[in-house]
């Protein structure tokens, strides 16, 4: 697509003020990680939000459920790496924790302890 105009995006909204209402909510959710809905990979978000808008993929109608699939979508990669770090978490505790029990690690170290005293007695 070459150049995008403002008069190929007042084809597909109402007027001028709809139009940059439309463009910033669009940016901001491209700038938030959406996915664009255009192939267009060294534009700008705001050439990519245009494009989209020229070319009917985004609209007043359809924004908020853009919106509302990239929040979605946004939350599940969360819940994901929130479960990722927890199992990483738990296998370095696992890892780290000594055999048996804490109890059983220090009766050993004071058993352990007391023999030495033992040898340096006699």
């Amino acid at each position: 697509m070459a150049r995008v105009t403002v008069e190929d995006c007042l084809r597909q909204v109402e007027n001028r003020f709809a139009l940059v209402h439309l463009a910033v909510r669009r940016v901001l959710q491209l700038r938030k990680g959406a996915t664009p809905l255009i192939d267009a990979p060294k534009n700008k978000e705001v050439v990519i939000a245009l494009r989209e808008i020229a070319a009917g993929k985004v609209t007043p109608q359809n924004i908020l459920e853009l919106e509302a699939r990239e929040d979605q979508n946004g939350e599940l990669m969360r819940r994901r790496r929130i479960a990722s770090t927890s199992e990483e978490i738990q296998e370095v505790m696992e890892e780290s924790a000594p055999s048996g029990s804490l109890e059983e690690s220090m009766e050993e170290a004071v058993a352990e302890g007391q023999g030495e005293k033992d040898e340096d007695a006699e």
